[in-house]
């Protein structure tokens, strides 16, 4: 087994970086359009975000050749491909408008409880046990979030729905996701 090489690995820790950096960033920027600026179109600010990923994911396949270009083989690729973008896209809408009434740090302590839901709904809808070691690991994530959502408010029913909504569309799109591109018989498999 050949290891990487360190320029290899930078690149890595690198693209991980951009990218919690670019979705802060762009969790911030939501909130504060949608809160304090007043900006009343949540679908809209999803479009741009939609549209935003669209392009700079086209320029780093096609200019930039950081994947090769892949293209649909079927109409049956081609529904899976478009179910998980309908999924992911109306989890960003929720999370939009969400942002409008609930402080972030319950928006994302909501969202850190999608691995213990998806290893639920995995359990509920194919009846396949993970290991009792994945299950442990969830304990101090949902202990984390009971802790954080103790102190926030609920005064927005809508928004706790919506943010509620947005955690199951995640679950849905990380199982579908695994049975879609067949990625073994245990979530701790990929």
């Amino acid at each position: 087994m050949k290891m990487p090489s360190i320029s290899g690995k930078l690149f890595t820790v690198s693209l991980i970086s951009f990218w919690y950096a670019s979705n802060i960033g762009v969790l911030l920027l939501n909130k504060y359009l949608l809160s304090n600026y007043g900006f009343k179109y949540p679908i809209f600010l999803t479009l741009c975000h939609m549209m935003a990923c669209s392009m700079l994911s086209y320029i780093a396949i096609s200019w930039m050749k950081v994947v090769p270009l892949q293209t649909v083989r079927s109409k049956v690729q081609f529904v899976k491909i478009s179910s998980l973008g309908l999924i992911f896209c109306l989890s960003v809408v929720g999370g939009n408008i969400s942002l409008r009434y609930l402080p972030v740090s319950f928006n994302q302590a909501i969202g850190a409880t999608t691995p213990f839901f998806t290893a639920v709904f995995a359990y509920l809808m194919t009846l396949k046990r993970e290991g009792w070691l994945t299950y442990m690991a969830l304990v101090p994530v949902v202990t984390g979030v009971m802790i954080a959502s103790g102190v926030c408010p609920l005064s927005y029913l809508m928004s706790f729905i919506s943010c509620i909504m947005i955690l199951i569309w995640r679950v849905f799109l990380v199982i579908k996701s695994l049975s879609d591109l067949g990625f073994g018989d245990s979530l701790g498999s990929w």
